[in-house]
Formats: C-alpha cells, sequence, structure tokens
C-alpha cells in the first residue's frame, strides 16, 4: 500500500508491479478503479495479475473521503446476495457522493502519481468496475494526451441521460476503448449500450462494445455470488490484448 496526496486529502493505493521489472528499463503504467466493494483482497488480486503482464498497477481508495480502505471495505463475507445487498446500503451514499465535480481531480491526481513513478512510461492504460467503469471513461475524455487504453467491465451509469454522463465526454478521447457489459444489467440496459456505441461510432472511436450474455453485474469479483470465471477470463484475455497493442 501507499499514499497518494489528492486535492481533498490523502488516498490509500495498491501498487503492484512486475516482480522481474528493471528500473532502469521502465514499463507502462495502468490506473485501476475498484468497484463499490472497495480496496480489498480481490482488487488486489486483479491488480497483481494485471502487473504480471509487465505493467506499474495503481488502485487507489477512491472513497477516501469516508475513510481508509480497510474502514470502506466490507467487514464480513460477501457470499450471498443478502450480504452484498447490505453493503450497498452503507456503499450507496458514497457512489452518489463521488460527484463528477469531485471525481475530476481525483483522477488527475491519481494519474500525476502514476506518471511521476520513475518505472512508468506513458501513456498508461486504466480499467475500471461497476461504478469504477465510469471513472475510467472520465479518465481517457479528460486526459486524451496521457490515456491511451481504456476498459470497463459491467460498469453502470456509462450511457444515462444526465447532464455528466460519461459517454458525453467520448469526442474529447484518443483511446482505444474496450466494454464489457454485464448480461440484463438494469444499471447498463441494452438502450443505454446501443446509446454507447453511437457515442463510440460518432466520436470515430476504435472501441469493443459487447454484452457477456449470462454474466451478471459484478460478474469479475470471485469474492461475491455473481462471480463468472469464464467472464472473467474474457475479461482478463481482452484487457491484456487492449493494453499490449495501445501501451507497447
Amino acid at each position: 500500500m501507499t499514499d497518494l496526496t489528492t486535492p481533498d486529502g490523502t488516498a490509500e493505493a495498491w501498487l503492484a508491479r512486475p516482480a522481474d521489472i528493471d528500473a532502469t528499463a521502465p514499463v507502462p503504467g495502468v490506473l485501476l478503479f475498484m468497484d463499490a466493494f472497495g480496496l480489498r483482497p480481490r482488487i488486489f488480486e486483479m491488480a497483481d495479475r494485471v502487473a504480471s503482464w509487465g505493467y506499474v498497477v495503481l488502485a487507489p481508495n477512491v472513497f477516501y473521503r469516508s475513510g481508509t480502505a480497510a474502514e470502506v471495505a466490507p467487514d464480513g463475507p460477501l457470499d450471498s446476495d443478502e450480504a452484498r445487498r447490505e453493503f450497498f446500503k452503507v456503499a450507496s451514499p458514497r457512489i452518489s457522493g463521488l460527484t463528477t465535480k469531485r471525481a475530476l481531480p481525483d483522477i488527475a491526481a491519481y494519474l500525476e502519481a502514476l506518471t511521476s513513478r520513475p518505472d512508468v512510461t506513458t501513456p498508461v492504460g486504466v480499467v475500471g468496475y461497476c461504478m469504477g467503469a465510469r471513472l475510467a471513461v472520465r479518465a481517457a475524455t479528460a486526459h486524451p494526451d496521457v490515456v491511451a487504453a481504456c476498459g470497463a467491465f459491467h460498469g453502470g451509469g456509462l450511457a444515462s441521460d444526465a447532464a455528466d454522463s460519461p459517454h458525453l465526454g467520448l469526442a474529447a478521447a484518443r483511446a482505444e476503448f474496450v466494454f464489457g457489459h454485464a448480461d440484463h444489467d438494469a444499471s447498463m440496459d441494452a438502450e443505454a449500450v446501443a446509446r454507447l456505441e453511437g457515442a463510440l461510432r460518432s466520436a470515430g472511436l476504435t472501441a469493443t462494445n459487447e454484452i457477456y450474455e449470462g454474466a451478471g453485474h459484478g460478474y469479475t469479483m470471485a469474492d461475491t455470488p455473481v462471480y463468472d470465471e469464464a467472464a472473467t477470463e474474457r475479461h482478463f484475455a481482452a484487457l491484456r490484448d487492449l493494453f499490449d497493442r495501445t501501451l507497447r
């Protein structure tokens, strides 16, 4: 764990590096945005796996205003739908409190922390899960000169009717995008997926925008009952291909 300075305080972050990294030969960086369940062992595992591909990965506690990583993470297993629902009662105010106005300065600080490292080259990649997918897209649209690749998986609210919906900023992006949506996801339904597709096409961006059939919202999270191993491995393969072809 490491500490990052943000406009509103200090955010903890998990830092993952390739085991065989040579300090004299920097590698591309990746900013990983957690899901609503917080910065916890599952996120560490995912960051470590991406790092094993040859990247320096930084995963911040985006809920730092609400507490430390340990304080905002679940205090028990999320092994049932009931446990997930109960935790969401606590997490929902944190999600709604992370407004675009707050998120954008945070994202700038996270990118600065990553790109200022001597072992990191630019451009960088970003990836986000659940509500973190929105943050990943905002990073790519707000920092087109820095972010060359964006992955977003089982994200919600990516193309809504809101005035600050993430898809509305895509015209400013230059990254390549890979979206892997959950199937029958109320937070990102077929209409929203189609709206996102239209925005990607209008912006002239290279993108993959797919629904993972049979995979529920949160399918990559192995510490929850919605985990789908096949969909998770599919997402890892798509993400690795994205980063390797855009950041190398």
